[in-house]
């Protein structure tokens, strides 16, 4: 969709009050990664997007071993009644395989990893075994092919192993490791700027004005962007003047994939940030039925996306968590995933408003020896305290009108939507 000026307006959803799964339906399919690739060293690769699938080269585990500490024979050689008797004719270990054949009436001392040598398919636990004067002694049943596990089993070569959008974390680097990959191509770093507005707004360890407050915000942006793996430049507080702010919204966007803002965006005489946005791109406010949160401001600055975040510390968290996260990661190149929210049964009772979804802060608690949820005492949406003391969001959906205790509830960790 283009504006007036013939720019392309990725944002221009409309002014109706809409459902959030409907606004990140129609959000995830109007972005794409805005960010370059590069071949990075695997030591360098967790937290990246991966910008390219990877296959294995190779079969994993390599070769036929050993899962356990024991001796390697032919299931053959075993009798079904009484003990086997079978003669030691060597040691394989780790990095040191057998060398040769196994034949009949044979075993093979051999250790966990250990490549299993030919002949034998089945490896005898040790602790099942005793060795008597050169040989092994076993009385007991087991399966044939027990306690081995074959080459391939974990994965076969030429198996995608990795998916292009996937971010990086240690398992998966460990398994980029495992099958012999030295660098990944991934998505370069989104280069996001962060602000916040108002004259009443002060650094910590500034002195406080009458009326002052200290900036919680813009740390909490900063923290949440950087902790989703952006290269966050941290822009300041931006005083209640067009110019200052016209202007430093336009230089930040010539050096930036993403401006991120906390504050400013209401109709408010001192709010200058919807008109300085305007000036320079487009600017479209979401009326989204969801609390906390006012309605939240998405446009562009020029060609770079903008998103202007409520101003109560509350609703700036929750609202990065909703609409920001996943607009940063689909700017990221990022496939679009949706956090996993978990069923638990509530521990309180509550009566909401319809039509509107809510997210409650919650703490999840044992009740009669089982995992519920209550929810924390104060909801404002400028009770911090009410984040740090509370496990996650719980997700009221819009035609909910009466919460009562053991009803199952969606509720979403902040470990799932805070990195």
């Amino acid at each position: 969709m283009a504006d007036d000026d013939g720019r392309d307006d990725r944002f221009g959803i409309g002014d109706a009050l809409m459902p959030l799964d409907d606004a990140l339906a129609d959000l995830t399919g109007r972005v794409n990664a805005a960010v370059g690739v590069e071949r990075v060293p695997l030591r360098r690769a967790a937290g990246r997007v991966l910008a390219a699938d990877v296959a294995s080269p190779i079969d994993v585990p390599r070769h036929d071993n050993s899962a356990v500490d024991g001796y390697a024979v032919r299931h053959a050689d075993l009798p079904p009644e009484g003990e086997a008797r079978l003669r030691i004719a060597g040691r394989a270990a780790a990095g040191h395989p057998f060398a040769g054949t196994v034949g009949p009436g044979e075993a093979v001392r051999i250790f966990t990893g250990a490549p299993m040598p030919a002949g034998p398919d089945t490896v005898l636990m040790q602790e099942d075994c005793r060795e008597e004067d050169g040989a092994v002694i076993f009385a007991g049943r087991i399966k044939a092919g027990a306690n081995r596990r074959f080459a391939g089993e974990d994965v076969a070569a030429g198996r995608r192993v990795l998916a292009a959008g996937r971010r990086l974390r240690p398992q998966e680097v460990a398994l980029a490791a495992a099958v012999g990959v030295t660098e990944l191509e991934v998505y370069r770093p989104l280069r996001v700027a962060v602000f916040s507005t108002g004259d009443e707004v002060r650094d910590p360890g500034q002195d406080l004005p009458e009326g002052g407050i200290y900036d919680s915000n813009r740390y909490a942006i900063m923290a949440l962007a950087e902790g989703l793996g952006g290269a966050v430049t941290d822009l300041g507080i931006l005083p209640d003047r067009l110019d200052a702010v016209r202007d430093a919204l336009g230089a930040a966007a010539a050096d930036h994939d993403l401006i991120l803002t906390s504050g400013g965006v209401s109709l408010g005489e001192e709010d200058h940030v919807k008109a300085a946005v305007q000036a320079q791109g487009a600017l479209h406010f979401w009326r989204l039925a969801i609390k906390p949160g006012r309605p939240v401001a998405l446009g562009q600055v020029g060609d770079v996306p903008f998103v202007g975040l409520p101003g109560n510390p509350v609703a700036t968290m929750v609202t990065f968590a909703l609409v920001a996260r996943p607009l940063m990661l689909g700017l990221m190149g990022a496939s679009a995933e949706a956090p996993p929210r978990y069923r638990v049964p509530a521990a309180f009772s509550f009566r909401k408003k319809p039509g509107r979804r809510e997210f409650q802060r919650g703490r999840l608690v044992h009740r009669d020896g089982r995992l519920a949820v209550e929810v924390f005492a104060a909801q404002g949406s400028g009770i911090l305290s009410s984040m740090t003391e509370s496990d996650g969001l719980i997700d009221l959906p819009e035609d909910l009108e009466q919460v009562t205790p053991g009803q199952p509830l969606d509720f979403l960790p902040f470990r799932e939507v805070f990195g």
